[in-house]
């Protein structure tokens, strides 16, 4: 079984898909108290190191570095400062790299990395990823056409090592028209839960922002993004539909009852299945949430994975 270290794991996204994909995760590191305790109550045989990855001098060796460094920066849903101090964090992880010299190496961020506003920062990642002597390549994915139940863009970077000689190339989508496997509706995903999981849902009003869009798709439909912020999160497609007033207003077609998806919900639609939530003194709502939609869905993690050619023996 091939071996990876990973960084910047949050709660698990990452690694839950190349674990499914057939590789050994010695190491996970993240800065987050609860990410770390939702990624050990799902997978306790890693060494999870909670700490800033800068102050972590050393990495095990391993075939195959993966990581997600934090996106705020970059995000459509944040302040898109390309001036961030966090939008830099790629070079802790190509520190790593240097380091553990992995015959291939994964990286997942938002796609909003590709606006023009940010190319610089794209093109830097991938200048210092070749200078460090990999065959780099970048393809933005949608996790729905993986089999996800979620509209959810991500941009992928991947690099083998330059002596094999060999360039990756990025899986063809499995799921939707005219493809192997139907799209997966949050219907499929998701109607088996209760309709009303008291607790388990954001529920205070939903605010002026909340309503200057559509936040609703409906059941025969995947799921709008899942966000890593509670008061965002897209409505259950039990709410009613959402009618336009006027340019960023919006309001529900009639007053039957409406709610947020739950972070279980928002688990299973971002691909986990039913991930164990501990309970610790860190396990607040908002943190359940963040863990969740801050995580790259593991199908689609593993889609890239399992695309690698086979340079493990």
């Amino acid at each position: 079984m091939p071996t990876a270290v990973s960084l910047f794991s949050g709660c698990g996204g990452s690694d839950a898909g190349i674990l499914r994909a057939g590789f050994d995760v010695l190491m996970a590191n993240d800065i987050m108290h609860y990410a770390r305790e939702v990624y050990l109550a799902n997978h306790p045989e890693t060494d999870y190191i909670r700490a800033n990855i800068a102050t972590i001098e050393h990495f095990p060796a391993a075939e195959l570095l993966v990581g997600c460094y934090p996106c705020q920066g970059f995000s459509q849903g944040g302040l898109r400062n390309p001036d961030k101090k966090i939008n830099t964090l790629y070079l802790e992880f190509a520190r790593a790299l240097v380091q553990i010299r992995p015959k291939a190496f994964i990286v997942e961020n938002v796609s909003g990395m590709i606006r023009k506003n940010f190319r610089h920062l794209l093109e830097d990642q991938l200048r210092v990823f070749k200078e460090a002597g990999y065959n780099v390549k970048a393809s933005v994915l949608n996790a729905a056409e993986f089999g996800v139940a979620q509209e959810r863009r991500r941009i992928f970077i991947v690099g083998i090592r330059n002596d094999f000689g060999i360039e990756y190339e990025f899986p063809s989508p499995t799921h939707g028209e005219s493809r192997a496997f139907p799209t997966v509706t949050m219907e499929h995903a998701i109607s088996d839960m209760p309709t009303w999981p008291d607790g388990e849902f954001y529920d205070l009003p939903f605010h002026w922002y909340y309503l200057s869009r559509d936040r609703r798709n409906a059941w025969n439909e995947t799921s709008r993004t899942i966000v890593a912020n509670p008061r965002h999160m897209p409505l259950h497609p039990m709410s009613p539909p959402m009618i336009k007033l006027e340019h960023n207003v919006w309001k529900f077609e009639h007053d039957g009852p409406a709610r947020r998806f739950s972070y279980r919900e928002a688990a299973r639609l971002q691909g986990f299945g039913d991930l164990n939530f501990p309970e610790t003194k860190y396990a607040s709502l908002t943190q359940r949430y963040t863990v969740v939609g801050n995580a790259v869905p593991p199908p689609l993690f593993e889609a890239v994975a399992t695309a690698l050619p086979d340079i493990w023996d």
